[in-house]
């Protein structure tokens, strides 16, 4: 018997009605002659509602308290869809992520899964129940309840998927599939019938809201393929999966764009070895993520080193910095907002030559000017200013032809 992993998402469980539709597709899925596990996010707006009873509480609420807190709305959300499918003549029994066998480490908020052990899971399959976990969560070896992140009932799902070594793993959304670009950015995307993880990781890096980052490592790392596909119609989504040669006849897989970005830029830096380090520590332990990083080569023995963040984190930033400059003999911080990350990516950029230059020569065509600029092998990220994004977004995925490619290369498939 086929064992099949559903994630279902926010918006998906997000109304009574919606968590029946639910229901319904557990049903016919199991009549369909399958196992079925599956993973519920708290209902659409719970966990934001939660944060701010939180914060009308205390203005600085411990991370383990929070993680108390935030875990009751994936555990509401997988308690109704339990009683959606008993209330059809369905057998169904809910499970927190510590009773389905999660076990993380201690980090409150993020934690990171370290083993799952799904005992329960398997006894409850063997008596025909749907099995309805909470999503977002586990326990430490003491018995601490944590979250794994925004997002994490993705990575829930697929981590399942993996110990219970299931036949199908589908992530059910709000949208269906992943496309070349935000369909509300760009009318003419085209939703891709597939996706190599580490395309859809630096799509994920690059603002596309998809799927959670952690989740797509972590299925890449043990080999989990999965679906993204909507939950709101029957249509197929798109297969994430290891690299395939065939995947190298399109060069540009798709563009993201991830908004709200500032720039800091510290000027005539000493170009000694330990600077970089000594900058970049005291806003690692600031808890600050930064992204991309540029250096320029060294003149005259100075270099400026630019780095990008989240705007919220700039005062942050800036406030830690600037004690920092002096102390390294630097010349000054300069920083700016209202920036956005554009990246393109493909993992045909590997074997075709001349995707950077296109893709300058177009954001120059516009008057659209590129303040940073980062590669990797699969894919190009240039930061713009934030009210060009969209446009600039548009004018590269007519460039390179997107929806003109992905069509055709869907339907060569489909011949096959």
């Amino acid at each position: 018997m086929r064992l099949v992993v559903q994630k279902y998402g926010g918006t998906s469980v997000g109304t009574p009605k919606r968590i029946q539709k639910v229901a319904r597709r557990l049903l016919k899925t199991q009549s369909e002659g399958c196992q079925v596990v599956a993973v519920i996010s708290a209902m659409a707006g719970a966990t934001d509602n939660l944060l701010k009873l939180a914060h009308q509480i205390s203005s600085h609420p411990t991370e383990r308290e929070l993680d108390m807190l935030l875990s009751t709305g994936e555990h509401a959300a997988a308690a109704l869809t339990a009683m959606a499918v008993n209330a059809l003549g369905g057998r169904a029994a809910s499970l927190t992520g510590a009773q389905a066998g999660i076990l993380t480490d201690r980090n409150y908020t993020k934690a990171r899964i370290a083993n799952i052990s799904p005992k329960q899971i398997h006894e409850l399959l063997s008596d025909d129940y749907i099995v309805i976990v909470a999503g977002f969560q586990g326990q430490t070896p003491e018995g601490e309840t944590t979250t794994l992140g925004r997002g994490g009932s993705d990575l829930t799902a697929i981590a399942l998927a993996g110990a219970l070594n299931a036949d199908a793993c589908q992530i059910f959304t709000d949208v269906d599939g992943i496309f070349t670009c935000d369909p509300r950015i760009v009318k003419g995307a085209k939703k891709l019938g597939e996706v190599a993880y580490d395309e859809l990781l630096e799509m994920a890096g690059g603002g596309a809201k998809v799927m959670q980052s952690r989740a797509v490592e972590f299925a890449k790392k043990f080999s989990i393929e999965f679906e993204v596909r909507s939950s709101f119609n029957k249509s197929r989504g798109t297969i994430a999966r290891e690299e395939r040669a065939s995947m190298e006849n399109v060069v540009i897989r798709g563009i993201s764009v991830d908004r709200h970005q500032a720039k800091l830029t510290i000027a005539a830096v000493p170009d000694k070895p330990g600077i970089a380090g000594r900058i970049f520590f005291n806003v690692a332990a600031a808890h600050i993520v930064v992204d991309m990083i540029v250096q320029n080569a060294s003149a005259g023995g100075v270099t400026d080193i630019s780095f990008t963040i989240h705007e919220d984190e700039l005062e942050n930033a800036r406030r830690i910095l600037m004690p920092v400059v002096g102390e390294i003999g630097a010349k000054r911080l300069n920083t700016s907002s209202g920036l956005a990350k554009l990246s393109v990516v493909g993992i045909g950029m590997r074997s075709h030559s001349g995707v950077a230059a296109r893709m300058f020569e177009c954001l120059g065509r516009a008057g659209i000017n590129i303040q940073l600029v980062s590669t990797s092998e699969i894919k190009i990220a240039v930061v713009i200013d934030e009210k060009d994004a969209e446009r600039a977004a548009r004018l590269i995925h007519a460039e390179f032809g997107l929806a003109r490619l992905v069509s055709a290369t869907a339907a060569a498939q489909s011949l096959k």
